[in-house]
């Protein structure tokens, strides 16, 4: 058993404890990501979103209706913010002409991982707003955060002139 904010207590493996889990998950993997010493300017955005996924881990583990003036959550403008990263990065990159497959440099390859991670934790978070109270925000913010880990993933690439594997149809 664990508890939430508020107190209650709930099996370790519920669904809100799954969901909150696996953008624990996430982080760590972002963690890593930076630990493989991306360039300054991406490794800022991971730090950026390292903060914001200890928001979206509370905000998923604190019932919507629960009134608790510590815990922030996830807004439309953390939202607008990742659209507006990925526009800036996308415009610096080669148009996308074909499906890539997941590797390249090591920053670029643990950042696809990061990105399945995180659509992982959108479809636990799609479970859940369904079954619990929790913000709609969070499931369109793990949207736009596993598109802007495709762009990061592809402009790691780009820096370390690492090219892109095409994917071919066997």
């Amino acid at each position: 058993m664990t508890s939430l904010f508020g107190g209650k207590r709930v099996f370790k493996n519920t669904l809100r404890i799954e969901a909150y889990g696996t953008v624990d998950e996430l982080n760590s993997h972002l963690g890593f990501a930076r630990a493989l010493l991306p360039t300054t300017e991406i490794s800022a955005i991971l730090e950026k979103i390292q903060n914001q996924l200890f928001t979206l881990g509370a905000d998923l583990a604190t019932p919507k209706g629960r009134k608790n003036s510590k815990i922030n959550r996830i807004q439309p403008i953390d939202i607008v913010a990742l659209e507006q990263t990925i526009d800036q990065i996308q415009m610096r990159l080669e148009p996308l002409r074909a499906f890539i497959l997941p590797g390249g440099s090591q920053v670029a390859a643990q950042l696809h991982v990061a990105r399945t991670v995180c659509r992982r934790a959108e479809r636990l978070v799609a479970t859940l707003t369904r079954k619990k109270d929790v913000s709609t925000h969070a499931l369109v913010y793990l949207n736009r955060l596993s598109d802007l880990f495709f762009v990061l993933a592809r402009w790691a690439n780009a820096l370390s002139r690492q090219s892109e594997t095409q994917w071919h149809n066997a």
